[in-house]
């Protein structure tokens, strides 16, 4: 299906972003809301392969932020689980011939976890997460070998106090990185409620330079998550705009 941009009801403010993308098809999300998917023969296999909850309509986002990422800053993402999204990251990257240091965060504690074990299984939580986490490792060595980030094992309100200090840090990969420095682009896919998003937010905001890009996961208009409030608040400020919403919302920094 093709779908002229004036059709399009979920076009996103920019008109400028999405004509790069017009040739794409239209879907839409399981709650209905039309999206842009740029989705190739390559994420098709990926996504068949590494597990992960992933919106399609990210990869426009993910495209867009690196093709026009800034020159000075590093990429960061917050939440990573198996890795899928890393991976999708890395790709991007390698399309657009992207150097800029990669730097995430996860300390693979989910939420919603009750008892010893998942549910009425025998499978205790804390070898599900110890499979998960090594899934990651195991998913980014296939399919980012060539560009692996530098992934820290900490909640992102302990990587930013990292960040904050400079600190030196092993990955883990077992390589010894130094944290800090100015950030280009954040993907923002950790804890949703209200008070982590906006933590999240504020901490990357601090380092964000001018031209820098912000996408929240699961932030589409209705959502269920809070961390659909920071981004209505992030849009009332006069120093970021929307540059597109499809349907989560990327937005860039202008001062």
């Amino acid at each position: 299906m093709r779908i002229a941009l004036s059709e399009r009801p979920s076009a996103p403010a920019t008109p400028d972003v999405l004509s790069h993308y017009r040739d794409f098809p239209v879907a839409r999300t399981g709650s209905g809301i039309p999206f842009v998917n740029i989705q190739d023969e390559y994420v098709s296999w990926l996504t068949f392969a590494n597990s992960g909850m992933l919106s399609k309509g990210n990869l426009l986002c993910f495209d867009h932020a690196i093709r026009n990422l800034p020159v000075a800053g590093a990429m960061v993402e917050i939440g990573i689980c198996a890795g899928l999204s890393t991976n999708l990251l890395a790709y991007y990257r390698a399309r657009h011939g992207v150097s800029a240091p990669f730097f995430n965060c996860d300390a693979w504690q989910f939420e919603g976890v009750v008892g010893q074990t998942l549910g009425k299984s025998a499978v205790r939580h804390v070898d599900y997460r110890a499979f998960v986490r090594e899934s990651y490792i195991r998913n980014v060595k296939m399919f980012s070998g060539n560009d692996l980030p530098h992934t820290i094992e900490l909640l992102s309100d302990a990587f930013f106090a990292a960040w904050d200090r400079r600190d030196a840090r092993i990955d883990v990969f077992g390589r010894t990185t130094r944290l800090g420095g100015p950030i280009a682009f954040c993907y923002i896919d950790g804890d949703h409620a209200y008070a982590q998003s906006r933590r999240d937010f504020e901490n990357v905001d601090h380092h964000l330079v001018p031209g820098g890009f912000i996408l929240f996961d699961d932030s589409a208009d209705g959502t269920i998550f809070e961390c659909g409030r920071v981004v209505e608040e992030v849009r009332a400020m006069p120093n970021y705009r929307v540059v597109v919403k499809n349907p989560n919302y990327l937005v860039q920094k202008i001062a």
